[in-house]
């Protein structure tokens, strides 16, 4: 079993493909990138600047949006092509609010949710 074939054997909530913006930042670095595919527990996201990642290193994600930042580690690095590598981040606590997708997967909301001031779940009161 390869190491991507492992991450997906362990993946808890659906992924959404879609490219949002998100800003990394790790003790040396701050990049602003594009994810590749997101989900409750985390994303895959394309970088720049992959001789500064190993696995499990701390990181912090940032929604330029709402500018909310959770914790993460890096959990998979893939193959550099053109230029960036695709690196799979997981939150430190499921996080299905971070993203503000309007239609989320069903399995989003049955994740253990961090409760964040001010936001509800949709659909809830």
């Amino acid at each position: 079993m390869t190491d991507a074939e492992s991450h997906v054997a362990v993946r808890r909530t659906q992924r959404v493909q879609i490219a949002m913006p998100v800003l990394v930042r790790g003790p040396n670095f701050q990049e602003m990138a594009t994810t590749v595919a997101v989900n409750a527990h985390g994303c895959l996201v394309l970088l720049n600047a992959p001789l500064l990642f190993h696995r499990n290193q701390e990181i912090f994600l940032v929604n330029p949006k709402t500018a909310e930042e959770l914790p993460g580690r890096v959990v998979s690095l893939g193959k550099l092509e053109d230029g960036k590598i695709p690196v799979g981040v997981q939150f430190a606590e499921p996080s299905p609010l971070f993203w503000r997708i309007n239609f989320p997967p069903d399995d989003w909301h049955t994740s253990a949710e961090r409760k964040r001031h001010g936001t509800s779940t949709p659909g809830k009161k």
